[in-house]
C-alpha cells in the first residue's frame, strides 16, 4: 500500500463524529514533528484545531482541512463498517474517506515528500487542522484564524481540502464559495374564526404579495466566477393546527446564497424596502451571517494548481464557486490566495462514501508539485 493509502486508513478508523476529533490530529502530529515542525493545539471545548508551521519566512503555503466526520446513517445499510477502512475493486470506503480524511493523508505525505527533497526550501509550510467544520464551526477554523490575527501571522497561499472533483479527479477546483444568510421573517396579522373573514387579517395572505416580489427580484447579475445571488424559502409556518381558524401569525424561513456583487448590508436593505412597501407588520431576525463570500482570482496559486493537476492527470481544471461553504470564508481574511482542491465529491456524506485509491496517490502528487511550484529555491 502507497504511504497516502495507509495513512488514509488510520484516520478513517477514528470515531471522529463531528465535533471529535479521536486521536486524528495527533497521528498527524506525529509525522509532522520530525520535520521540524511547531506544533500548536487550541482547544475549545469539545473540538481540536491545530496549527503546525515549518520555518519562519515567507511565502507561506497554507494545507488546511478538518478530521470530523458526519454521522454514518444506517450502518446496516453500509457495504462494510463505515469506521474500518476497507479497499474494495480499488475504492477506498469509510466516512470520511472523501470528505475529507483522504486529503489529510494527501497533504501529510506531499508534505514529507517536498521536504525530503528540499531541506531548504524557502518560505514556510503550515497545516491547520479543526474538528470543527461539519457542525456550526464556531470552536474551529475561525478560532484559529483569530489567534493568528491576534499575532499578524498571515498566509501567502492556502489549499483547502474540500473534494471539489466532479468526473475526474482535478477537473474542477473551487476558487471562491458564495456568502450565506438567512433569516425569520414573522408576519403578524389577526387570528379569528375562518367563516368570518371580516373580523380577521390572514397573515398568510398579507405576505403573499411580498414573498411573490421577494422570489422574482433579481438580487444582482453575478460576475465572471459567481452566478446570480439566490433568494430561497426554506420552511414556512402557519396556523394552529384547526381547519377553522386564521392563524395570528406565520413564520417564513429564508436563505440568500450571494455573490461578491452584493454585501449582507444591501440585501439586508432591499429585503426591509419590500416589506416596508407591502406595509406589513412584521418582525425580522437575521442570523449571524455564516460565511462572506470570498473569491481567489486567477493568480500565482491558480496557475501552480492548475499547472500541477495538468502534469499529473493530463487535463485542464475548471474553476468553480458552486456549493455551500467551506471553511476557506474564515482563511480569506488572512488569505489572499484561497483555493479548494480535492477528490470527487459524488459520494460526499451518503452511504458506502469512498475515494479512489489512485485518486490519494494522484492528489498527493498535485499537493506536492504546487509545493514544488511555489517553494522550489
Amino acid at each position: 500500500m502507497s504511504s497516502t493509502l495507509v495513512l488514509a486508513k488510520q484516520l478513517l478508523s477514528r470515531h471522529s463524529l463531528t465535533p471529535l476529533d479521536d486521536g486524528c490530529i495527533d497521528i498527524i502530529g506525529a509525522r509532522l514533528a520530525p520535520l521540524d515542525f511547531s506544533l500548536e493545539k487550541m482547544r475549545h471545548g469539545e473540538v481540536d484545531n491545530l496549527w503546525a508551521r515549518r520555518g519562519k519566512a515567507s511565502p507561506v503555503v497554507c494545507f488546511a482541512g478538518h478530521t470530523d466526520v458526519v454521522p454514518t446513517g444506517p450502518v446496516d445499510k453500509w457495504d462494510s463498517d463505515p469506521f474500518t477502512p476497507t479497499v474494495r475493486d480499488g475504492m477506498l470506503y469509510g466516512r470520511g474517506a472523501a470528505d475529507m480524511k483522504g486529503s489529510l493523508a494527501a497533504f501529510v505525505t506531499a508534505i514529507e515528500k517536498f521536504v525530503v527533497r528540499h531541506p531548504q526550501h524557502k518560505g514556510s509550510i503550515a497545516l491547520l487542522l479543526t474538528s470543527d467544520e461539519e457542525g456550526i464551526a464556531v470552536d474551529g477554523t475561525v478560532r484559529v484564524v483569530k489567534a493568528l490575527q491576534e499575532r499578524d501571522e498571515k498566509l501567502d497561499y492556502c489549499i483547502v481540502g474540500e473534494p471539489t472533483a466532479e468526473s475526474k479527479m482535478g477537473d474542477t477546483i473551487k476558487n471562491g464559495r458564495r456568502g450565506s444568510l438567512s433569516g425569520t421573517l414573522t408576519v403578524k396579522g389577526v387570528q379569528g374564526h375562518i367563516a368570518y373573514p371580516h373580523l380577521v387579517k390572514n397573515p398568510i395572505h398579507l405576505a403573499a404579495p411580498a414573498i411573490a416580489e421577494l422570489a422574482a427580484t433579481e438580487w444582482d447579475k453575478g460576475n465572471e466566477y459567481f452566478p446570480p445571488t439566490s433568494w430561497q424559502i426554506s420552511n414556512i409556518h402557519g396556523g394552529t393546527g384547526a381547519t377553522n381558524v386564521v392563524p395570528g401569525t406565520v413564520e417564513i424561513l429564508f436563505n440568500f446564497r450571494h455573490s461578491t456583487a452584493s454585501t449582507v448590508d444591501s440585501l439586508k436593505q432591499r429585503v426591509h424596502a419590500i416589506l416596508d412597501k407591502h406595509k406589513l407588520e412584521y418582525e425580522l431576525e437575521w442570523e449571524n451571517s455564516s460565511g462572506k463570500p470570498y473569491l481567489t482570482p486567477r493568480g500565482d496559486l491558480v496557475e501552480a494548481v492548475a499547472a500541477a493537476i495538468k502534469q499529473v492527470q493530463g487535463i485542464e481544471t475548471r474553476l468553480s464557486t458552486s456549493g455551500g461553504t467551506s471553511d476557506g470564508r474564515f482563511i480569506a481574511d488572512i488569505c489572499p490566495q484561497v483555493l479548494e482542491v480535492g477528490p470527487l465529491n459524488a459520494t460526499i456524506h451518503k452511504l458506502n462514501e469512498f475515494v479512489a485509491v489512485d485518486d490519494l496517490d494522484a492528489l498527493s502528487e498535485i499537493y506536492y508539485l504546487t509545493l514544488v511550484k511555489l517553494l522550489e529555491k
